[in-house]
């Protein structure tokens, strides 16, 4: 196996520049969730380039690689990276600036495509020297609820070679470029969207009397529903309840017929996130009702929570070692943030990492989700190598 990891660094470096290259392209033509077309005719060109068979339209634009080692069906690992961008105004000046305005790929999206599309060349470069078969999967529409991991799922992306376990990383500014971070089992948090429309009686601010305002009884609820966190969630289960949209259309003397609040719940247990989608339609029914006002609420359900398998991870954790060296290999906190990769943990074994992206040195380390989001372009030698050393090792463990 030394003489694997050797290679694989070689392979990394051999092939950095062209990755490089591939995630500018990436970058610069970025789509909106279930808008990924051309996002999935440059991935499929990739791997007719490379020699690997796909199919494609997989949940519309979903597209899945499979490389063959010696004795194939011994085991199958399967690799994933979604492809989606979100609706964000790119403000960074460099020249592969984002080309359609209003879209960026400001999650990192275009690292993991290009990342797994390197981690794919150099494993069919060496499918002469491991046994089993590596599932390579594009998916569409992690930014948006519910998620393209549950349709692809559906669409049977896990079966016909069957996954046995399944890996994913992804890019993360809180770690300099070279390191990566794990956490095993409980990881990122369920994520569901609240919507919540009051309804009352507008009119003249001035006679409070002849009205039923909704801006007052939609403050009485926002208010009254943090108590699902502080007063009912068990202790040991993070929870948090977050309102990011309060709209109510008055102006100084107007009060509005009806406010709109959209909010987020996350938690990271499936009884009590049941029960707390209940009390927070009950609880801000009952606010409303008993202000004289009415009260629609409509929960979208996302994301569940994000589950590291103990055995996959630890081992994971090891071989990172073996590449990266101990320094470079941190142990992570558990996360309110949510991704739709959870699906995969659920049915499979799995492991969902971070990679290291952030140069303090250059000044590269915004947040996601930001306009002036990048990278240090060396994280994807990192990326590429190491999901190739961990996909190979664990088709051994």
């Amino acid at each position: 196996m030394k003489n694997l990891l050797k290679k694989i660094k070689k392979l990394s470096s051999d092939y950095h520049y062209e990755i490089i290259a591939i995630r500018r392209h990436l970058h610069q033509y970025p789509e909106l969730s279930n808008e990924e077309y051309k996002t999935s005719e440059f991935i499929v060109s990739k791997l007719i380039e490379y020699g690997i068979p796909f199919e494609k339209g997989i949940f519309k634009t979903g597209v899945v690689g499979l490389i063959k080692g010696k004795n194939p069906d011994s085991k199958v690992i399967a690799l994933r990276a979604d492809m989606d961008a979100l609706p964000v105004k790119e403000i960074n000046d460099v020249e592969y600036k984002s080309r359609n305005t209003g879209v960026m790929h400001a999650c990192g999206h275009d690292v993991h495509m290009a990342s797994l599309l390197g981690t794919a060349k150099i494993l069919n470069e060496i499918k002469n020297d491991f046994e089993g078969s590596v599932k390579l999967i594009f998916q569409p529409a992690e930014e948006l609820i519910p998620g393209g991991a549950k349709f692809m799922i559906e669409e049977g992306v896990l079966k016909n070679p069957n996954v046995d376990k399944i890996m994913g990383q992804h890019v993360f500014p809180e770690l300099e470029v070279g390191k990566i971070g794990m956490k095993t089992g409980k990881y990122m948090a369920s994520t569901d969207e609240i919507n919540i429309t009051v309804k009352g009686k507008g009119g003249h601010a001035a006679m409070p009397h002849l009205i039923i305002d909704p801006i007052y009884i939609a403050s009485q609820i926002v208010i009254s529903l943090q108590q699902i966190v502080s007063r009912n969630a068990p202790f040991t289960i993070p929870t948090v309840l977050s309102f990011g949209r309060f709209i109510a259309d008055g102006t100084y003397n107007v009060i509005p017929d009806e406010v709109i609040l959209k909010g987020t719940f996350r938690t990271f247990d499936e009884k009590w996130r049941a029960e707390a989608l209940q009390k927070i339609a009950k609880i801000a029914k009952s606010i409303a009702q008993s202000a004289g006002g009415e009260c629609d609420v409509k929960i979208s359900h996302g994301y569940p929570y994000l589950v590291n398998d103990e055995n996959v991870t630890e081992k994971s954790f090891q071989h990172a070692i073996e590449y990266l060296g101990k320094e470079n290999v941190v142990e992570l906190e558990i996360r309110m943030t949510g991704e739709d990769f959870s699906y995969f943990s659920q049915i499979v074994p799995g492991c969902f990492y971070r990679l290291g992206t952030a140069n303090s040195t250059k000044g590269i380390g915004s947040n996601l989700h930001k306009p002036d989001y990048n990278v240090d372009e060396d994280c994807l030698k990192t990326g590429m190598g190491i999901m190739a050393w961990i996909a190979l090792n664990q088709l051994r463990d």
